[in-house]
């Protein structure tokens, strides 16, 4: 199932918050079941990120054909790869 922009915007205000902590993909997770889940560092990701947060990069992940793929076309979009940021000073 494709990622509405409603959901999108869901996803993107609790990242946004000041509170946005590594239990926000647990919480995410729960919240959007239909979505496919990634958790990994952002270090991890050579794409650029669809959206940066404090503590997150969010990319969107399009399991649409035989290979999942990132993509930057919300439309596409069939899952999320959260990807935690390090810690700044």
């Amino acid at each position: 199932m494709a990622l509405a922009a409603t959901e999108l915007t869901e996803i993107e205000q609790m990242l946004a918050s000041s509170d946005a902590t590594a239990q926000a993909y647990i919480e995410l997770r729960q919240r959007f079941p239909h979505l496919a889940w990634i958790r990994c560092d952002a270090s991890d990701v050579t794409e650029a990120p669809y959206r940066s947060f404090e503590a997150f990069d969010l990319h969107l992940l399009d399991c649409a054909d035989h290979c999942a793929q990132i993509t930057d076309d919300p439309a596409r979009a069939t899952g999320i790869v959260l990807a935690r940021r390090a810690a700044t000073s």
